[in-house]
């Protein structure tokens, strides 16, 4: 299993994330090879602190699938499509799991599967509004491919 964990997070009684890491083993344990689990550990304050967890195979194979989706240029429209096409969520208590097995998504990635337009053009509204409501111009397009593979999930993290 790889993980990347978040910023440390503290509690009154000390670091919680050797508790959370311990979930997230155990979580991942029940999962096939080659997934990708994003987990949303649910705080009473509010806030919510995500990890990131492959089983076996899943950080190679999630580094792949991200490359050949850059190479093909898709974007964020395109991994919201084809993620939500093989994704399952569940959950544990306040822990939110959204699992992804790669095996499928690199297929559609290799055979070209896009996002259809209007999902698209309601995406660039979202953009457009939240860059309004924070008074920033939104860039042209849409961001990037985020990625399933450690590489580029833990380029974001830091």
């Amino acid at each position: 299993m790889t993980v990347i964990a978040p910023e440390q997070t503290h509690a009154a009684s000390g670091d919680v994330r050797a508790v959370q890491l311990a979930v997230v083993s155990g979580i991942a344990n029940d999962f096939a090879p080659e997934m990708y689990l994003g987990l949303a550990f649910y705080r009473l304050d509010g806030g919510v602190t995500m990890w990131h967890a492959w089983t076996d195979g899943g950080d190679v194979l999630g580094d792949q699938v991200d490359g050949r989706a850059l190479a093909r240029r898709l974007d964020a429209a395109d991994w919201l499509h084809i993620g939500d096409r093989h994704s399952t969520v569940s959950r544990r208590g306040r822990i939110r799991i959204e699992a992804y097995p790669l095996r499928p998504i690199l297929v559609d990635v290799q055979s070209g599967e896009r996002s259809p337009e209007d999902r698209r053009t309601k995406l660039r509204r979202v953009i457009e509004c939240a860059a309004a409501r924070t008074g920033q111009t939104p860039r042209p397009g849409l961001p990037r491919w985020p990625g399933f593979g450690p590489t580029l999930l833990d380029r974001k993290a830091r």
